[in-house]
């Protein structure tokens, strides 16, 4: 009855969330609200029950989710005898015939025996590394299917992330009701992470919401990136295979991710939609909804319960339209050819990384300022544009050359210094944007992470999919050095000596080894001479934010008698801040700059 979940990997580091629906035709609510955010489908059949009526209605309905690749799969082929098996698989393949799984395999398989079971994981891997990759660029949007209370965390919502990235700590917004939460922790498959990304099954824990402010057709999104309204432009299908005219007026159920809404459908150039054709509509419904345009949605009839047809939303939030009006089916055209915005896309394109606001767009394009911003705004919301700094623009196009860029430069620093944890990020800025002042750079930068491409460790950018790879003794070395330094704590050895006690045919890897560990962040380098384990470091560093809490300077003996050192290692501590702009020297005294999070 109700949504199941669990995942897939492969020894190749892929990954795969399944959500497993119920297939009685009396739970196509809830099939409905799982499949919403998918990209493959798995059509199963069991050996000895065979196709069953429903089956044809979960077929129509991914269809209409607009799910393009999948496969069959016969369950239970031990209990039946292969000449049945065989019948079996004629009869499905006719029935997928004109459907998104005419042609694709047919695997028969037995959880009992293991049977067939490999191969399907092989097919299933193949599968996703057909599937298209999701946008990142959108803002984050994540429709609950299932909310519950966990002692000591509160309110955890869990569904499927359709759109962008969600970050540990992001402000986000309760959908229709406008609630504001703070997202206090991620798990994908039940580890916790800082990021999700679309195609994801994600739970979120909720700061500041009970669990009786949430249902599932919630949706969990970026402040102020969805829409809601009691009206929808569409382009509406009749399934070819329904047995209904659906007529101007009519009452329908509408599902929209894991959303269920009534619904009046007013035909905008006909008075009655017959099987097999389509045509624009607006639906009007009982309460608000939020969406966006380009959304995915279902229609059922109002009773009884079958399913009728969808479509595509085209506007999120029209007005009211009179049926028959040219200008107003002209406007949908458009929109659905998703032209309304090449203007805008054009001048964006053309300003670059420059990162125009709104007025500069407008003042190039000779149009209101306000319809210029919404249209952008838009634009984002589709994923053609991204707003990597506050009310300040770049285009998708732009976005991509930019990523090019860098991932050329980054690509060849990994290859030339494969023990290094990433480039130092002034290096980033100053080869892939000499041009920019630090601030644009930076926005570009931290857009490409928030899409995945990038990862920022110890002030240091790498391809997201890089990773330093150690040889076995690499490794041996490295566990020796972190442990040398855990134990030295504050009274580090020089660097010299370090390097001095291995033999002569581990010298020069133990040397590459502490450079790797420095630009990993696990070492911190106060001077050529002078590292740190980095929890040492992390605990200074807290002694000196708890004494700037009070005092406004710092002395290096007051710093001395605080950490329990030397001259040597305090001095080496301030000179390293004063370095790093941490903190600034006046005289005999330290002033607090800050400290970069």
């Amino acid at each position: 009855i109700e949504l199941g979940f669990a995942h897939l990997d492969w020894p190749d580091g892929t990954q795969a969330g399944i959500v497993d629906v119920p297939g009685h035709e009396k739970f196509i609510k809830n099939m409905l609200a799982g499949a919403g955010g998918i990209d493959l489908a798995m059509l199963i059949v069991a050996a000895d029950d065979g196709f069953m009526p429903q089956t044809l209605e979960h077929l129509d309905i991914l269809t209409l989710l607009g799910i393009k690749d999948g496969c069959v799969v016969i369950t239970k082929s031990d209990v039946v005898d292969p000449e049945w098996l065989e019948m079996m698989k004629e009869e499905i393949v006719g029935r997928v015939e004109g459907t998104f799984l005419e042609g694709k395999p047919v695997h028969c398989v037995s959880a009992y025996t293991g049977q067939g079971i490999p191969e399907l994981r092989q097919e299933l891997h193949d599968m996703v590394q057909r599937a298209s990759i999701k946008n990142m660029r959108v803002p984050f949007r994540l429709p609950v299917d299932r909310v519950f209370s966990v002692d000591g965390f509160g309110t955890v919502v869990t569904g499927t992330l359709i759109e962008g990235s969600m970050h540990e700590g992001d402000l986000a917004e309760l959908i229709p009701s406008g609630a504001a939460t703070r997202i206090r922790n991620l798990q994908v498959h039940g580890k916790d992470v800082d990021t999700a990304y679309a195609g994801q099954r994600v739970a979120v824990n909720l700061a500041g919401l009970k669990k009786t402010d949430v249902k599932r057709g919630d949706a969990v999104a970026k402040p102020g990136s969805v829409r809601t309204s009691r009206m929808l432009d569409v382009r509406l299908q009749n399934l070819k295979g329904s047995n209904r005219v659906i007529q101007n007026d009519s009452q329908v159920h509408l599902y929209h991710t894991s959303q269920v809404q009534l619904a009046k459908v007013v035909l905008l150039d006909r008075d009655a939609l017959n099987p097999g054709d389509s045509c624009y509509a607006q639906l009007r419904l009982s309460d608000p909804i939020s969406t966006k345009s380009g959304d995915r949605f279902v229609i059922r009839f109002y009773s009884p319960l079958e399913t009728i047809g969808g479509g595509v939303i085209l506007d999120d939030s029209p007005v009211r339209h009179k049926r028959f009006q040219q200008p107003v089916l002209e406007a949908l055209k458009i929109k659905e050819s998703g032209s309304g915005g090449d203007r805008v896309i054009q001048v964006l394109t053309e300003f670059g990384t420059e990162l125009p606001d709104a007025a500069k767009l407008a003042a190039k394009l000779r149009l209101d300022e306000e319809d210029v911003s919404k249209a952008v705004q838009e634009l984002c919301a589709r994923g053609r544009a991204v707003e990597p700094l506050e009310g300040r623009y770049a285009s998708a196009a732009v976005m991509d050359k930019t990523w090019d860029t860098c991932r050329e430069i980054l690509a060849g620093y990994h290859k030339q210094n494969p023990l290094h944890a990433g480039m130092k990020e002034a290096e980033v800025r100053q080869k892939c944007f000499k041009s920019l002042d630090q601030t644009t750079a930076d926005a570009l930068l931290g857009a490409l992470r928030q899409e995945g491409k990038l990862r920022r460790v110890s002030e240091r950018y790498a391809l997201s999919d890089f990773e330093i790879k150690f040889t076995k003794r690499q490794n041996n070395i490295k566990q020796k050095l972190l442990q040398t330094y855990r134990n030295a704590d504050l009274e580090s050895p020089a660097t010299d000596d370090v390097l001095a006690g291995f033999p002569q045919n581990e010298k020069t890897d133990a040397k590459q080894v502490l450079e790797s560990l420095v630009t990993g962040g696990e070492l911190v380098m106060l001077t050529p001479q002078i590292c740190w384990y980095k929890d040492v470091y992390a605990r200074v560093c807290d002694v000196v934010k708890a004494h700037f809490a009070e005092h406004e300077t710092l002395t290096l003996g007051e710093l001395r008698d605080l950490i329990n050192s030397s001259r040597k290692y305090t001095l080496a501590v301030l000179e390293y801040y004063d370095k790093n702009r941490i903190t600034k020297k006046d005289g005999d005294l330290r002033r607090l700059v800050g400290f970069r999070e």
